[in-house]
């Protein structure tokens, strides 16, 4: 399996320098399309909230093996999205997505003073949006103030390693609340998740749920299962909070339970009709990664079910759905964006080839700490 990991990730490193050569500075692409790059976010949409995961991708690989040609790259990535401070109706939730594969990653490896306050901007702009009544983070924007959404908890290790820099409580806390309303209210008896939470900004009562970017309501979106995964074993990581582990493991439970159903490679919903058969590689690359974050965590008899489950799956992510070819932009074709949005199945997403990336890097020990 090392082997076959080195050889991939060596394919990958060669195969991103080109697609670096190819997209030229000042450019975040998002997915490709026909094996290219065509939409550069810095000029579509620079508060996207999947801009930092190219940035991301390259800090990863230059740890691996430095090359300057990613670091320049990683470094314009940083600096473009500066302009998304300016643009701050566009901004959410989803600043720890933008930042902390970007800033937080630079200053965690160079130690860039600029870096630094790139971070602590996105972590203040996520903190300004804790409810005091519902002891939660609130989710997008417009008229969506009790909204709650499960891919926050990835975002709240951006208030983790504020309070850590800062040694002020206060952020810590802050995740802390939101994770326990979070697993309280979004994560099910069986292990299954809703996508969103609707809570009476005023009292904090939960309203309803809703079904969000899944099948529908009461049912299990699996790229929603990956974040749960991958963000409660996090907080784990950030507050030995055994209650944090304990709510991963469930949810990965769930998760490698209903893989049978779509030979490893999990559908876009758990829940949804049997046909047409949708899958979503992404969220296969997310759950990786929590799986392998897991394993970190727990006792040695219980390490090699969850090392295991996430060195098939990356294999058979890699094996079905990787295109290696150099002369292609995008790693991992078949993921897809939401179950009812058409134009977003079957897709290439800089997301998923970032979690791809970092479960391979993972499997071999040579990840560093982006989260």
């Amino acid at each position: 399996m090392a082997d076959w990991t080195t050889t991939t990730l060596q394919q990958i490193y060669q195969k991103t320098i080109a697609s670096v050569q190819r997209l030229g500075p000042n450019n975040i692409p998002y997915m490709a399309t026909a094996g290219q790059y065509q939409t550069n976010m810095v000029e579509t949409d620079i508060t996207w909230w999947t801009n930092g995961f190219w940035g991301g991708l390259l800090w990863q690989l230059n740890h691996y093996q430095a090359n300057p040609e990613l670091v320049t790259a990683a470094k314009e990535n940083e600096v473009a999205l500066d302009q998304a401070f300016l643009k701050y109706e566009g901004l959410h939730h989803d600043v720890g997505f933008m930042w902390l594969p970007t800033a937080v990653a630079d200053y965690r490896l160079t130690d860039d003073d600029r870096a630094y306050w790139r971070g602590r901007h996105a972590a203040d702009l996520l903190a300004g949006r804790y409810n005091l009544a519902g002891h939660y983070l609130r989710s997008w924007n417009r008229d969506r103030a009790g909204w709650v959404i499960i891919d926050s908890m990835i975002n709240i290790q951006l208030l983790y390693w504020a309070s850590e820099v800062t040694q002020d409580p206060r952020y810590k806390l802050m995740a802390n609340e939101h994770a326990n309303t979070v697993m309280q209210h979004h994560v099910r008896a069986d292990g299954s998740v809703a996508h969103i939470v609707v809570f009476d900004p005023n009292t904090g009562a939960e309203v309803e749920t809703m079904g969000g970017q899944g099948y529908g309501v009461g049912s299990s979106w699996s790229r929603g299962q990956a974040w749960a995964i991958n963000g409660f074993a996090l907080a784990y990581r950030h507050t030995h909070n055994l209650a944090y582990l304990e709510t991963a493991k469930r949810v990965a439970h769930y998760f490698l339970a209903n893989l049978t159903e779509t030979d490893g490679i999990p559908a876009v919903d758990f829940r949804a009709p049997k046909t047409p058969v949708m899958v979503d590689t992404s969220a296969g690359a997310i759950a990786a990664c929590g799986l392998l974050e897991i394993a970190q965590h727990v006792p040695e008899a219980e390490q090699a079910l969850y090392q295991n489950a996430a060195q098939k799956m990356l294999k058979q992510l890699v094996t079905q759905y990787g295109d290696l070819n150099p002369a292609h932009d995008g790693i991992l074709t078949g993921a897809t964006t939401a179950y009812h949005d058409k134009a977003g199945q079957n897709v290439n997403l800089n997301y998923g080839d970032y979690y791809l990336v970092e479960g391979l890097l993972r499997l071999l020990g040579k990840d560093f700490l982006l989260w």
